[in-house]
């Protein structure tokens, strides 16, 4: 009688846990149909189930939207910035355009062409200037997204997340990208489910 009590008792977590896991391996093996065949390759069975285990809690979305979220504050913030300093170029240039216009109005006959000249290279200057601020806040922006890349790889392979280490190897850093992009479908896929639930 014992033995037919046990049938209807309720599956024990590690159960649970095993079939969360086949569910997420499966819906991860679906997704990486829809990548490249070079992708499909280097995402072996182990990879795709250890990156399953590493989703089972539910942690894992969460650090991963964490993560989208200060990237996207940090890009917006660069942006911001970019778009500051070239309204600030534009108005450096426009001031000196009208300081140049009213010298040469009161300016005298004689003395034209080398008002002219010396305008001309003082607006070169300013150019210069203006191409060389631009230069560093361009480096400034690569290098903090290069810093928030690194960031990214150390907090996911710390929360145990296959295949996510620091590495600035383009093959490699373009695999993380498609690995993330897999566990943003399947949490966008995991959320749908659970509101159609509730």
């Amino acid at each position: 009688m014992a033995a037919y009590l046990g049938m209807y008792e309720e599956p024990s977590d590690m159960t649970r846990q095993q079939e969360r896991h086949y569910h997420l391996l499966s819906e991860l093996q679906s997704l990486v149909k829809g990548l490249s065949s070079s992708f499909q390759q280097r995402l072996s069975y182990t990879t795709l189930s250890d990156l399953a285990l590493a989703l089972i809690d539910g942690t894992v979305f969460e650090i991963v939207q964490g993560l989208l979220e200060i990237q996207h504050l940090t890009e917006k913030n660069l942006y911001n910035q970019r778009i500051k300093l070239h309204a600030e170029h534009r108005g450096l240039k426009q001031e000196l355009l009208k300081k140049h216009k009213e010298a040469l109005q009161m300016c005298k006959p004689h003395n034209l062409s080398l008002l002219r000249a010396s305008q001309q290279r003082e607006l070169e200057a300013l150019e210069q200037r203006i191409r060389e601020e631009q230069r560093m806040m361009d480096e400034k922006i690569v290098l903090e997204l290069d810093q928030k890349v690194i960031d990214q790889q150390s907090t996911l392979e710390k929360a145990g997340v296959s295949g996510f280490y620091v590495t600035t190897n383009p093959q490699e850093l373009t695999l993380q990208m498609n690995l993330l992009e897999l566990i943003l479908k399947l949490q966008q896929k995991e959320s749908s489910k659970s509101k159609t639930y509730s």
